[in-house]
């Protein structure tokens, strides 16, 4: 990938962000561990260097470093926070703790404007959040900005085209942040700007098919924008080496293997088969309600689905996956430095030496808004690139508690119920995600002059960009009342819904 940028992941929760800013200036980025070579990086050609900030201290003895014959490529590097940090130490500075950990917003003072600062106001609103802070700069680095809390809240050292930012200009809460990017991707990594979703379909297609070569893919096709977008991405790649399975798992929403049938067999010719393996999955589930157990067993329970199917086909030798990189940050911890662990995927790794197969991951380097764009270029219909993102453990992680036959069908029928509401409406296309939940508990209510007591339903709707944050959408109270009114009046055995109105973070999109 031409002018491609590396971003040195130390751990940052806003590591994923910083790439995505990259993206939105139309440069590639590509995240590599901290600890990634040196010689690798010459290798692919890297544009410039990023080091993330990072939840450990510098002054820790085990604190993650990277490899710093980095400094020595000839290419800018900028640190973020622990980046900065890290690469004012490594170089001859020094760094102490700060007497009250820095976090939230505080005034940024620009002393020099320069390449990285062109065009900035003198004066900015910056987002911090550290513990740790330069007491003096290596040789050949000055100040070019500070804080009312920091003398090197910006550095640099022009001569070698090294930069520190003790900030992150990567969130929303820093003024022109974006712009402070920018500068850095095109007044001092010399990037054009020129990289699009076109270039990057160009790109996966060479890269799948030196990968594959002449051997055969199995992927699961769900009929989400995930799955469906990397079939297509690798079926134009290697045509009818691509062999898809719909697994029947017994937690598909209402007609969902049917609707996945009509669609890839009928419009899209893909070579598609159905694993029926609802009574496999809902034996194994009996009982469980510990929700990252019914994500472990489900994972397992797939991959064993899929052996299966590789046995009866014969001659596979790679399982593809429509992995982002959302569940990518969610799922993996970097050794040293563990990132917090929010929840398992059962498409993140975990695949048994056993199968024989290796992994194809396409899509792993993009965010949601991405790969729906990558779908538009590869020619798929809106009503698959928009349509809502889906669990892989499908209505599994959509039970509270137990999951039984009883509460799957009492799901699935109010699930639907909220989709048409939701697409007649129109509201479909403009929130991220709109799901129902079941929840395990009983309510009083009245019924035909008689009482009731049954289920409760919650509703779940969020806008969000990428699904690293949302918010709950406001709806129109008439939309929610008639939504509530059709799944009360039609579903038996509910007779209360519910509005969950909590943002990412504190909670998940989803509820297990």
């Amino acid at each position: 990938m031409s002018q491609a940028i590396a971003v040195l992941d130390f751990g940052s929760q806003y590591t994923q962000v910083i790439a995505r800013r990259i993206r939105e200036c139309h440069v590639y980025s590509r995240i590599y561990p901290y600890a990634t070579s040196a010689s690798e990086l010459r290798a692919d050609g890297v544009k410039g260097i990023i080091l993330s900030g990072g939840p450990s201290s510098v002054l820790a003895k085990d604190a993650p470093s990277p490899d710093r014959r980095l400094f020595e490529l000839g290419v800018p590097v900028l640190g973020i926070c622990y980046g900065l940090q890290l690469m004012g130490k490594m170089l001859g500075g020094t760094v102490e703790p700060t007497r009250q950990r820095e976090y939230g917003d505080s005034l940024l003072t620009i002393r020099k404007k320069g390449k990285l600062f062109h065009g900035i106001k003198p004066t900015i609103h910056v987002w911090n959040s550290h513990g740790d802070q330069m007491r003096s700069l290596p040789d050949g680095f000055s100040t070019i900005a500070r804080t009312e809390n920091s003398d090197y809240a910006a550095i640099a050292d022009e001569e070698r085209r090294f930069y520190g930012l003790q900030f992150h200009p990567e969130v929303f809460h820093t003024e022109q942040g974006t712009d402070i990017i920018r500068n850095y991707l095109y007044r001092i990594c010399g990037c054009k700007g020129a990289w699009s979703m076109a270039e990057y379909l160009e790109t996966a297609v060479e890269r799948i098919r030196a990968e594959v070569g002449s051997e055969r893919v199995i992927l699961g096709l769900s009929g989400g924008v995930d799955s469906s977008v990397a079939a297509a991405l690798i079926h134009k790649a290697i045509g009818e080496q691509l062999i898809c399975v719909f697994v029947d798992n017994g937690l598909c929403r209402l007609n969902e293997r049917e609707a996945v049938e009509k669609l890839f067999r009928e419009n899209f010719k893909l070579n598609l088969r159905v694993a029926r393996a609802a009574n496999v999955f809902l034996s194994r589930l009996k009982g469980v309600t510990n929700p990252e157990q019914k994500r472990k067993i489900i994972g397992r329970t797939f991959i064993q689905v899929f052996e299966r199917e590789v046995k009866r086909l014969g001659n596979i030798a790679f399982l593809a996956q429509g992995t982002l990189y959302p569940d990518v940050i969610e799922s993996v911890s970097i050794e040293g430095n563990p990132a917090a662990l929010i929840k398992s995927h059962h498409n993140v790794g975990g695949l048994p030496k056993r199968m024989k197969l290796q992994l194809v991951e396409p899509l792993r380097e993009l965010f949601k808004d991405e790969v729906r764009r990558l779908g538009a270029e590869l020619g798929l219909p809106k009503e698959v690139l928009w349509r809502q993102p889906f669990p892989g453990p499908g209505l599994g992680v959509r039970v509270m508690g137990e999951i039984t036959r009883p509460r799957l069908r009492v799901l699935r029928e109010a699930d639907a119920i909220l989709l048409q509401e939701m697409k007649k409406s129109g509201y479909y296309y403009k929130v991220w995600q709109s799901f129902a939940v079941f929840l395990p508990v009983h309510t009083v209510g009245v019924m035909g002059d008689e009482r009731t007591y049954e289920n409760v339903i919650a509703l779940r709707i969020v806008e969000s960009i990428d699904a690293m944050t949302a918010d709950w959408a406001r709806l129109p109270h008439e939309l929610l009342g008639r939504i509530s009114n059709r799944i009360i009046n039609e579903v038996k055995g509910i007779n209360r819904v519910v509005l969950d109105i909590s943002s990412k973070p504190p909670s998940t999109i989803e509820w297990e």
